[in-house]
């Protein structure tokens, strides 16, 4: 997916076999050409046949993926996101900072299996939204560089209003997490159910060290190959395939031929580490069923985050997910795909998946 970050952290089908990364291996071996190559097209909707054969999931050959903008009003810039099937939406999907709405590809494409979970929507692809967010993948970068949970709630609000959106299910990994929390406890009416993936208002900078350690690295790099070689430094765990096509979601080429990530850099390293100290209080005001999901062997989220998010919500649950780091999506997204299909449809929750 669009997802390259820490494993703390379609139109025309591409079949690869899954491969793990040797450092003497050429990023130009994989998918669709040399990304340095003047002629190179970058395709979005390109590299779903790969995520599917790298898990072995099944759904629509092609699925129906589409990319929209919408206008949220106020001076903003326009939100972008990916609109996959086409009755009204089960899902809204929000990244993780520094990420886009790709990160989710290989989830959806999961929640689009009918032989791992039952497909929720009127589509044979799953019916859902996955915004990238402002700053982030293709949507606009605010004048004023504020990312901050609560003004990206104002505006992912904004564009469901707009949309006339109301999900089932609002789910939100990391800076998303926090931006979903932010919005259900503001506007209870925006969605029926929340699922936090690997985040809570404890988050500090050095529980996400390894995080923003990469995310704070060089912004610009002279090839494809210098930027893939970084990724892997932080990913080592994942597959060449699957870094090469995080990078393509999430960065471009310049007419210098040097490539630069996506993300509008501006907040980067400036939050203390109380900044998100009131969404506690955000959590003691949700309203609806609320699952927080736990990468396994993420530091990101601690026991004692554990227990304060159960105090303030005693009926919420709390699941882990064996081998997930941070990016649980990236590392497991079967596995969370199933996690969430149990949730949205109100079953009880397990405590922990391997």
């Amino acid at each position: 997916g669009g997802d390259v970050f820490l494993s703390l952290v379609g139109r025309a089908p591409i079949r690869l076999a899954w491969v793990s990364y040797q450092p003497d291996q050429d990023p130009a071996e994989f998918g669709n050409g040399d990304p340095d190559d003047p002629d190179f097209a970058y395709d979005e909707f390109a590299f779903f046949d790969e995520n599917r054969a790298e898990y072995d999931l099944g759904g629509p050959e092609v699925p129906n993926v589409t990319r929209h903008r919408v206008d949220v009003g106020g001076g903003e810039p326009p939100l972008s996101y990916l609109r996959w099937g086409s009755g009204p939406p089960q899902w809204v999907f929000l990244h993780g900072g520094a990420q886009n709405a790709h990160t989710w590809d290989t989830v959806l494409l999961a929640l689009s299996d009918p032989a791992l979970t039952p497909v929720l929507g009127t589509d044979p692809t799953v019916d859902a939204v996955a915004f990238d967010l402002p700053g982030h993948g293709s949507s606009g970068w605010r004048s004023d560089g504020r990312y901050d949970p609560a003004t990206s709630a104002a505006t992912i609000g904004a564009a469901l209003d707009r949309l006339g959106f109301v999900p089932e299910t609002l789910v939100g990994m990391s800076l998303g997490g926090l931006t979903a929390l932010a919005l259900a406890a503001a506007r209870p009416s925006c969605c029926r159910r929340l699922a936090l993936v690997d985040i809570t208002p404890g988050v500090t900078r050095d529980k996400a060290a390894d995080v923003h350690a990469f995310i704070e690295g060089p912004q610009s790099f002279p090839s494809f190959a210098e930027i893939f070689a970084r990724t892997t430094e932080f990913n080592p765990t994942r597959s060449a395939s699957s870094l090469r096509r995080g990078i393509l979601h999430n960065a471009h080429r310049q007419e210098d031929r040097s490539w630069v990530w996506n993300y509008d850099r501006r907040p980067m390293g400036q939050r203390s580490d109380d900044a998100h100290e009131d969404l506690w209080r955000a959590v003691s005001a949700l309203e609806m069923p609320t699952l927080l999901v736990r990468g396994a062997t993420s530091p990101v989220v601690d026991d004692e985050d554990e227990a304060e998010f159960l105090r303030r919500q005693p009926d919420g649950w709390v699941t882990s997910v064996a081998d997930a780091g941070h990016s649980v999506q990236g590392d497991r997204p079967r596995e969370l795909a199933s996690l969430l299909t149990t949730f949205s449809v109100g079953n009880e929750m397990p405590s922990h998946i391997e």
